[in-house]
């Protein structure tokens, strides 16, 4: 018992980083990470297993696997599913495509920027721990706290958009949000593994879509001659100017949602120096495959005066749906069963990607010391109860809001969301900037980090101008829609309002109340040891010995299949 208790010791006061060279299998990443602690009994019992201990901390449990498909298709929901139709309706099919390319691109450097931090600082908190240290506390702050609340309201989309007067509240409750608490009140594992499988149903989908979608419109299918070109020709590609397509980005904006979700769950990720670089490659196939494609194959077979694009987005009519649609034309009746199903399995899968996304986000808020205490407490399977407990009753807070029509609430939630993710990937691009900056001039080696952002300082730079530029034209739009509504313009700038309230709060508390007069961290004084997955110099040493590893695992497997297998799992994704 003193042996053990001796190497316990000397694990939770290692300077070096969680991950080191000895990390060869997942039981020595769990024995480094997360060490039993000093002095806790080991006791038996029920209590013993549920109680919370402070101590604790969230198990490092998720495999690439895990990772690489919630990347590709996690947070894939109603947004295409119902809403991308509704942006086709509004600005024509070439503008919605324009749009989603835009906004893809912007995601996707998005993703590369803070893909480089997070493959070497894999924490749960991510950008809410990279601005509190890169930048400001305040800047942390309000990043972690509007990202919690931002979490919270796209499940709350999610399940109004999906709402049937048919069903009442306790239905909804009891078929959605209280399986999907149960899966993330077991472990981290279990999110990992349904999260992987509700992925799979949806990438399947999407991609037979596409693939009926485009022999519809080409005419392959027999009685069925498709619409061809005809919805892109005649001035209908592009309808209501640039006001209308302003308008789009806000459904891109809940499209692409939850995209950087891939950094947070790099903190329970095994091995993130190398998990994580295969996300951001596998997000680029997510963009072009079931936005960019889905919409052209949304555009090329229902036109956009079709009255069924506009009608799904606010009643959740899944016959409504333009997979649905298209599949009913092509000739699959059956095909609004199978779409019920599979939109059922986004809503859930949304949701349970909200509930672990904002429990995180709220434990490590609380681990800073900028949230209520409670909230930090995690038990001994790794789970954040308190947190949980938290989204599950801001998620049951969402039926009472179908008092003032679900269609109204969907169309603020829609805005709000969407503007608050705008503000967190756009002061990603900034926390990046400062980052490479203070990384450079405390003499850091750029080799040492596991996955470095190409074309730097362009990416992030791009991040700033684009989101500026997507959000003054976001503005534009509410000011232009017609027939004008303040609401709408509200409905805008409301996250901006609580972005501002968050920042100038923290940053007065800060200032009279804990009496700090520095606001922005020292270049100097930035910490680049805590939560790094390697030492300096370490990086290539590793490196080597995984590359060293692939060779041999390669050489020995007999057959060409699996070389090639090998090599898609380590260049593609």
């Amino acid at each position: 018992m003193g042996s053990h208790t001796d190497v316990v010791q000397k694990k939770i006061s290692s300077p070096r980083s969680s991950f080191s060279k000895e990390e060869d299998s997942s039981a020595d990443v769990s024995a480094k990470e997360l060490p039993t602690p000093v002095g806790t009994p080991q006791k038996t019992g029920l209590w013993n297993k549920l109680r919370v201990e402070e101590e604790n901390d969230t198990h490092r449990g998720m495999q690439s696997r895990h990772l690489m498909m919630i990347a590709i298709g996690g947070t894939i929901g109603t947004g295409i599913f119902l809403s991308a139709g509704s942006a086709i309706a509004l600005a024509g099919p070439g503008s919605t495509l324009l749009s989603y390319f835009v906004v893809g691109i912007f995601v996707y450097t998005v993703v590369i920027t803070l893909g480089e931090m997070s493959s070497m600082y894999p924490v749960s908190g991510a950008f809410s721990v990279f601005g509190a240290r890169f930048v400001s506390p305040a800047l942390g702050f309000t990043l972690g706290w509007n990202y919690w609340l931002q979490c919270e309201l796209t499940a709350a989309a999610v399940i109004l958009q999906f709402w049937t007067p048919a069903l009442q509240t306790w239905h909804w409750a009891i078929i959605i949000v209280v399986p999907i608490f149960a899966l993330n009140l077991i472990h981290v594992k279990v999110y990992g593994e349904s999260e992987y499988w509700f992925a799979m149903i949806k990438v399947l989908m999407i991609i037979f879509f596409i693939i009926v979608g485009l022999i519809f419109d080409w005419g392959g299918i027999k009685g069925h001659p498709g619409p061809g070109l005809s919805n892109f020709q005649n001035g209908q590609a592009f309808i209501g100017g640039f006001a209308s397509f302003a308008q789009t980005f806000v459904y891109a904006f809940y499209s692409f949602g939850g995209i950087e979700l891939v950094s947070i769950a790099a903190g329970e990720s095994s091995k993130p120096y190398k998990s994580v670089p295969r996300a951001i490659k596998a997000t680029f196939f997510r963009i072009v495959l079931f936005y960019i494609l889905a919409i052209l194959t949304i555009g090329l077979c229902i036109n956009h005066a079709d009255e069924t694009l506009l009608t799904a987005a606010f009643d959740g009519d899944v016959a409504a749906s333009p997979l649905t649609v298209v599949f009913i034309r092509a000739g699959f009746g059956p095909a609004a069963h199978v779409v019920n199903a599979v939109l059922l399995t986004a809503v859930l899968s949304a949701t349970n990607s909200c509930f672990y996304a904002s429990s995180r986000m709220l434990l490590s808020l609380a681990r800073a010391g900028k949230a209520p205490r409670i909230f930090g407490w995690v038990n001994r399977r790794g789970v954040p109860v308190p947190a949980l407990l938290m989204a599950l009753a801001f998620s049951c807070l969402t039926f009472l809001t179908t008092i003032w029509g679900e269609g109204i609430v969907f169309g603020w939630l829609l805005n709000i969301t969407g503007i608050s993710a705008l503000l967190v990937w756009t002061s990603i691009g900034v926390i990046s900037l400062r980052f490479r900056q203070a990384y450079k001039s405390q003499g850091l080696s750029l080799s040492d980090l596991p996955y470095k952002q190409p074309l730097y300082p362009l990416l992030p730079i791009g991040v700033i101008v684009l989101g500026t530029c997507m959000f003054i034209a976001q503005g534009y739009a509410s000011v232009r829609q017609e027939p004008f509504d303040a609401r709408n313009v509200v409905a805008t700038y409301i996250g901006v309002a609580v972005y501002i309230v968050l920042y100038t709060g923290y940053s007065l508390y800060e200032r009279y109340y804990m009496k700090i007069t520095q606001h922005f961290v020292p270049e100097s004084q930035i910490n680049f040891t805590t939560h790094a997955v390697w030492g300096p110099g370490e990086g290539d040493v590793i490196r080597a010995r995984d590359r060293k590893e692939f060779e041999d695992r390669v050489s020995s497997q007999p057959s060409s299949a699996a070389r090639v297998r090998t090599w898609v799992k380590r260049h593609v994704y």
